[in-house]
């Protein structure tokens, strides 16, 4: 291993960010470590463009930790609506938490303190150290885990613990010996990964730019750039099929709040049914009404419901694809003359014009909008 690149990496990384680093983004320079931290849990996976659109609307609606922690969780899930991933949400909600009853309000500085708290890893422990604190606390986010992976050839895959290991090693290693730099050398480290040692078309691969490391990075040196890190093979994606009740009463639309360890956990959705494997045949456009009911609605609500119904005919089938599996949602549409009390907290008829209060899972958003439900305009916060 290259203790001259260990020695003069930070310096190098510091003067490329200084000429070629990104700049004007909202959450840059700031050392509030409140809006550090709604930054960094934001940026985990979703792309920066669409970050920029909507972390200064978040940071507008709940502008400190004492109001995000004093929120309804469905206004905080309402926000988040579009960003997926929505344990973020959640997690962001008791983490505020928790700042203002364990630490009166005020982030600990302390990377081991930031990982006690909900949502919070080790990385985005050391990002919020290093921007609000200038804590010489390292980071290893998939960019930078790319770009240690190819400047020191580091094989295995990114997943096994004794590459990891080694990996927060180097992290820890390259650190600038100033606390001053730490601010801009996390900046940079972050920039380098995502603009120019980035996973498919690195800047090295290209005659347009010079990369400051080619003449230390040994993936360059051995031709192995596209190679390293080493790549797992992904399985395919299952594909599961799922029915949907889409039953209004008036300017009144059913919903039911998934549960909080779901996906779209927390949202308030369409009553579904459970997931079944796709068979390949397609949704049935035949289903007994009372049938669907009971797939989707708690028993105790069936009888009265059933009754009340005028039609329940197919609708919409939307296809949704996650992470690592894919949905098929056959929509039911039906009309009901009275708006009939659940005993379930987690049942709501909601007015048509104030669906934009809760958090809708993006597809049942755009299905409603559809539809023409709503007016665009009501579905915005």
């Amino acid at each position: 291993m290259s203790k001259t690149l260990i020695n003069t990496f930070s310096k190098k990384l510091l003067t490329w960010h200084g000429a070629s680093g990104r700049s004007g983004l909202p959450w840059q320079g700031n050392r509030d470590p409140y809006a550090v931290w709604v930054s960094e849990i934001m940026l985990q996976q979703t792309q920066v463009a669409t970050v920029l659109e909507r972390y200064p609307r978040f940071m507008k609606r709940f502008p400190t930790v004492k109001k995000l922690a004093a929120a309804d969780i469905d206004e905080v899930l309402a926000e988040w609506a579009g960003l997926g991933y929505y344990s973020r949400a959640r997690n962001l909600h008791a983490c505020a938490k928790q700042v203002m009853h364990d630490f009166s309000g005020k982030f600990p500085n302390d990377p081991l303190l930031l990982e006690q708290l909900k949502g919070i890893g080790r990385s985005t422990a050391g990002a919020i150290a290093a921007f609000a604190f200038r804590e010489r606390a390292p980071i290893l986010d998939a960019n930078v885990k790319r770009i240690l992976a190819r400047l020191f050839a580091i094989e295995g895959a990114l997943q096994d613990k004794a590459v990891n290991d080694r990996l927060w090693q180097l992290a820890q290693d390259l650190l600038p010996n100033q606390p001053k730099d730490m601010p801009v050398y996390t900046q940079a480290l972050m920039d380098f990964g995502a603009t120019w040692c980035t996973a498919r078309k690195p800047v090295c691969m290209s005659a347009e730019k010079k990369c400051p490391f080619a003449k230390d990075c040994q993936a360059n040196l051995s031709n192995q750039v596209l190679a390293l890190p080493q790549k797992t093979v992904k399985a395919k994606s299952p594909e599961f099929d799922c029915d949907m009740l889409l039953i209004r009463s008036g300017n009144f639309v059913l919903l039911q709040k998934r549960p909080s360890k779901a996906i779209w956990g927390g949202l308030w959705s369409l009553p579904e049914s459970p997931w079944r494997p796709r068979s390949g045949k397609g949704h049935q456009t035949d289903q007994d009404p009372k049938a669907l009911l009971s797939m989707t609605l708690p028993e105790e609500n069936i009888a009265s419901l059933a009754k009340s119904i005028k039609g329940l005919k197919p609708s919409n089938q939307i296809k949704h694809i996650f992470t690592h599996r894919r949905l098929w949602m056959q929509v039911w549409e039906a009309n009901t003359s009275k708006t009939i009390e659940f005993l379930s907290p987690n049942l709501k008829w909601v007015p048509l014009a104030q669906l934009g209060r809760y958090g809708l899972p993006q597809p049942i958003k755009i299905l409603l909008l559809g539809l023409s439900l709503i007016r665009g305009g009501d579905l915005k916060n």
